[in-house]
């Protein structure tokens, strides 16, 4: 089956990416949904610039479309988005929902009304295990913003390893932070991994932190042979 997958570079996309894959269906595009507003409900914000970068690392064309980011009329963005790729023959679209009823109920409605299959591969996944498997395939994944008890300044541009999910687990038992990060406790950025055919290289960064969240800007990064 010809798909897209909606992604923001992120790992759960990047997993929807893999998991599409996987299902040996052929993964015509990618879909970045670029907001002008950091508020977004529905589309992630920090470093959605750099999905032209991993659009060239895994080899996948991307169709970028931009969004002022207003609530519920920034599906309207995304219908459109949705109706070119069914133009151009895509079936279904991936999507990396975990939890949020939110996002994936309105990606569906838009299905629907497009006539495109939505498929979201992780729906209601064992978080724990979900981390795990994404640091086990060998998945290089950036925190690039926190926004949650537990969670400083120097968590920013952190590689989650084992050792990073150890830690979760033990604020999660503290402040119920979710371990992966489904409440917008943290953003991430897939900076390499095994379905990747170059790895992504930051040459400049800046961390913004204020008062209790920050992120970590990329403003130069590159791409380097595996």
């Amino acid at each position: 089956m010809d798909v897209a997958v909606l992604f923001s570079g992120g790992k759960d996309s990047t997993m929807a990416i893999y998991a599409a894959l996987e299902a040996k269906e052929d993964v015509k595009y990618l879909l970045s949904v670029k907001s002008r507003n950091d508020e977004s409900y529905m589309f992630h914000v920090p470093n959605i610039h750099i999905t032209d970068l991993l659009s060239q690392a895994l080899e996948i064309p991307i169709m970028s479309v931009e969004t002022d980011g207003i609530k519920e009329e920034e599906l309207e963005d995304l219908k459109s988005a949705f109706v070119d790729l069914k133009n151009l023959g895509v079936e279904a679209i991936y999507t990396g929902a975990l939890y949020s009823v939110y996002q994936k109920s309105r990606i569906e409605k838009l299905g629907e009304e497009t006539g495109l299959k939505i498929i979201s591969p992780y729906w209601h996944v064992d978080e724990l295990e979900y981390m795990r498997k994404i640091v086990s395939l060998g998945f290089k994944i950036m925190i690039c913003g926190v926004a949650a008890w537990g969670l400083d300044e120097s968590w920013l541009g952190r590689i989650i390893d084992d050792e990073t999910i150890d830690e979760l687990i033990k604020i999660h038992e503290k402040y119920y932070v979710d371990i992966a990060f489904e409440g917008g406790e943290a953003e991430t950025l897939a900076i390499d991994g095994p379905i990747f055919k170059k790895r992504i290289e930051i040459l400049k960064y800046k961390k913004e932190w204020h008062l209790d969240s920050g992120v970590f800007i990329i403003e130069d990064a590159i791409l380097k042979e595996k």
